[in-house]
């Protein structure tokens, strides 16, 4: 027998949910075919069987999140498909897919003066817990803190000595008051229709109100003239299509960006705490719209790319965001991000930060407009930028300085930069 278990999809994704089996007990299944489709929170993914078989057992219900390494379902033979009457056991973390049933682990023991001792990393709390130093942990112990119920800043979700000190601080000062439980949204009797909001819908509205909450938000908007950009892709989209590259705008606006990060690393880094971490790879995440989200997958080491290689990954991630056939690395580790409300006709986007990174790159509609040109009257393809930016680390200047780059790059591109 085969257990089945919750990938690890990133290092810091602690729980994924069973969105969907694709088999069904006693169905037979090849290794590598589909199982079943998770969602976490980085990426919705298509899971593929660890082996070869029959679907003997599901233990996770479609709908249910559970720990990674948790195991979800049995591949064996024919014969051991267990009957309708016999009851699953619940999932047990396992190390890994493949290996054989271990006993479920015990409770966290109880010391003389009533501390828990933290979980095992093989749980969702306990991933959770990981994310702090030897000295916040020290801290946590002495105050009687439970970790898991601080919200942490630092990079991944890590809770650092500010995030503890504050919670204590809180503490000590008495909870704030709460808010009074929000009216229902519809009356009895209204004509409305309910449905309950999908997995991803609630793990983008949890980053989306963690963003807002960690940074504080700026937001700064230029113009730029698209006629150099609009003229290079009409000229090389032919020769990039027979390359199987569809040549996009976003393309463009993405070589430049990168250059842009390069000659200004402080809208590429991210803060740890009281420290500035610079990062020195870019890794360019690319916001790609679903059916029923949003997603985004990001292109590592994108500076290390000429305009066609940048082309064809901008291409391939977005087709496999919309077909669900994203590796879990796909979606992890980016540095900046770049998000298109332009596709739907929007003037330009005011878009939230993708914690832990500073800045994102909003890119509005490019449509044709009458411009003033050496003081005459001419219509040119125009498009509107936004960088919104943490104030904590990115300024005003700095967001004034990496646009006005990004606008001279792009009026003025260079056919050899192609």
């Amino acid at each position: 027998m085969t257990n089945v278990v919750m990938p690890q999809m990133g290092e810091s994704i602690a729980e994924g949910t069973i969105v969907r089996w694709i088999k069904k007990v006693g169905d037979s299944i090849d290794r590598d075919e589909p199982l079943f489709e998770i969602s976490t929170d980085k990426v919705d993914a298509e899971i593929p069987s660890p082996a070869a078989g029959v679907l003997t057992e599901i233990k996770v219900k479609e709908g249910e999140t559970v720990a990674v390494n948790s195991v979800v379902a049995t591949i064996g033979m024919a014969g051991e498909v267990r009957t309708k009457g016999e009851v699953s056991e619940p999932p047990v973390p396992e190390a890994a897919v493949g290996q054989a049933e271990s006993p479920a682990t015990p409770s966290a023991p109880v010391d003389a003066a009533g501390d828990v001792e933290e979980p095992a990393a093989d749980t969702a709390e306990g991933l959770r817990r990981q994310k702090s130093s030897p000295l916040v942990r020290k801290i946590a112990h002495e105050h009687k803190v439970d970790l898991s119920q601080v919200h942490g800043t630092g990079l991944s979700g890590r809770v650092t000595k500010q995030d503890i000190l504050g919670y204590i601080q809180l503490g000590k000062s008495g909870p704030r008051p709460a808010a009074p439980p929000p009216g229902p949204t519809y009356k009895p009797g209204e004509h409305v229709h309910v449905v309950p909001m999908s997995v991803m819908r609630k793990k983008i509205a949890e980053h989306m109100v963690l963003s807002a909450r960690t940074s504080p938000h700026v937001y700064s908007v230029y113009e730029v003239n698209f006629s150099r950009v609009s003229m290079l892709r009409d000229r090389k989209k032919a020769e990039y299509e027979a390359g199987g590259a569809k040549l996009t705008y976003t393309a463009f606006i993405a070589k430049v960006a990168i250059d842009a990060l390069r000659q200004f690393p402080i809208v590429n880094a991210t803060l740890d705490g009281d420290n500035i971490v610079y990062k020195k790879d870019i890794n360019l995440g690319i916001a790609v719209a679903l059916d029923n989200g949003l997603i985004v997958p990001v292109i590592k080491n994108a500076d290390e790319k000429n305009l066609l290689g940048l082309t064809r990954a901008i291409n391939d991630l977005a087709n496999r965001a919309r077909t669900k056939k994203l590796n879990p690395e796909e979606v992890q580790s980016g540095t900046f991000t770049i998000t298109n409300p332009g596709i739907f006709g929007a003037l330009y986007g005011m878009p939230l930060i993708n914690q832990p990174q500073v800045a994102i790159l909003g890119v509005g509609s490019i449509d044709k407009r009458a411009v003033v040109i050496d003081d005459a009257i001419a219509i040119r393809p125009v498009c509107h930028i936004t960088l919104g930016h943490d104030h904590r680390l990115v300024d005003g200047a700095d967001a004034g300085r990496f646009l006005s780059f990004v606008k001279e790059r792009l009026e003025n591109f260079d056919e050899a930069w192609m």
